[in-house]
């Protein structure tokens, strides 16, 4: 565990898509929850939760108004009042966001991240010649081809081409990670893909099992083609994966077809549901890397609950020896619907409080507060374990 990047194990995401949503508009969510305004505050509450390492995005669509020409303004402006207020800042450099004028089908969508990556390394170096840099490409690539390639929610707006839209994101995710690695190769790349469990109903016929272990393996394709097991065409290599960061929600087990999320305190119980450490240990087996929890979170007042869970599990598997890195709390201040704009999901460890002509401002869901200290007490235990067994 000596080589863990992160200043802290918890870390905070504040919500930064800049997507295009379903009915094509734009989302601006860095200004839509007030953080870009309320920055320093947000940072400040951190320190209470011992929480020094948090996500963040640049978004690609106000960075890149008109080809290969890059406004790094508010980037830069984030990045000083992260080191103003001793926050470590990791990268999204593409959160489901992408200039006007690209998709992903796009022939030079490729072309184009690329030199976002390579424009960003030698801004983010004038700034910060020597500090470590970790930074995520794109977030979420299965997510986002089925999205927009199977679902109509986002750009392309395609149907049955979720497998092209998830083959051209990971052409310009390769070509990104060789431009940053090629610019800086201290940069440490952080996956964030889905961490799934697809099942087939209940007393399922041996056909049907098949099908749901096919459905099951699709969320292994995008790490697998980044480190070149599937598609080596696109260049991928096994030295471009550094951390292997899963995002886990409440729906993350279903049942095929229907779409059916299958209960998470498994009551009654369900013999289909996986507990998350063996979730985590079939990851941990298949790269042999480290792994950190990137996004989690749960609505309304089952926080607490859902919390304890995901310290429980991730205690669990620290104890087993797997080099765990982090659990970050996705979104740590509240976030509203991408679609509609509502309602808030009350999934933050702070809700928003809605203001006329303000920024949101934040409250605290104090259960949920007390839990994650509980949590970050039984993390704390199981780390110093780890580490009294490996001395």
């Amino acid at each position: 565990m000596t080589n863990n990047p992160f200043s802290s194990f918890w870390m905070g995401g504040f919500e930064c898509t800049d997507k295009l949503n379903a009915f094509g508009n734009r989302v601006d969510f860095l200004n839509l929850t007030g953080h870009l305004q309320l920055i320093d505050q947000d940072y400040q509450r951190l320190e209470p939760f011992n929480i020094r390492t948090v996500r963040e995005g640049i978004r690609w669509s106000h960075v890149e108004k008109r080809p290969y020409h890059y406004d790094w303004s508010t980037v830069k402006y984030m990045l000083e009042r992260g080191k103003a207020n001793r926050i470590q800042q990791l990268w999204d450099l593409c959160h489901f966001g992408f200039p006007d004028d690209l998709t992903p089908l796009h022939p030079m969508f490729a072309r184009r991240f690329a030199a976002l990556c390579r424009a960003f390394v030698h801004f983010y170096r004038s700034f910060d010649p020597y500090g470590s840099l970790i930074v995520t490409p794109i977030n979420e690539v299965s997510f986002l081809s089925w999205l927009g390639g199977d679902h109509c929610g986002t750009s392309p707006y395609c149907t049955k081409y979720g497998w092209e839209v998830k083959y051209a994101l990971m052409r310009a995710y390769i070509e990104g990670v060789a431009a940053l690695k090629e610019a800086d190769p201290t940069i440490i790349i952080l996956t964030t893909e889905p961490l799934i469990n697809a099942v087939p109903e209940l007393d399922a016929t041996p056909e049907r099992i098949e099908q749901a272990r096919v459905w099951h393996n699709y969320q292994y394709q995008a790490v697998d083609m980044l480190i070149g097991t599937v598609s080596p065409e696109l260049g991928g290599r096994p030295e471009y994966l550094d951390i292997v960061g899963v995002n886990f929600y409440y729906e993350n087990q279903w049942e095929i077809d229907v779409w059916k999320p299958l209960l998470w305190k498994n009551e009654p119980y369900d013999p289909r549901w996986v507990r998350l450490r063996n979730l985590f240990t079939e990851i941990y087996e298949r790269y042999r890397k480290p792994i950190a929890l990137t996004e989690t979170s749960h609505p309304k007042e089952d926080r607490p609950d859902w919390i304890n869970m995901i310290a429980e599990e991730t205690a669990a598997v620290i104890e087993q020896g797997v080099p765990f890195y982090g659990i970050c709390l996705y979104p740590i201040i509240d976030r509203p619907d991408w679609d509609h704009m509502t309602p808030w999901h009350n999934a933050g460890l702070w809700d928003a409080e809605l203001r006329e002509n303000l920024p949101p401002g934040r409250v605290l869901y104090e259960p949920y507060a007390t839990a994650l200290l509980e949590s970050q007490e039984l993390i704390e235990e199981a780390l110093k374990e780890a580490n009294r067994e490996v001395a």
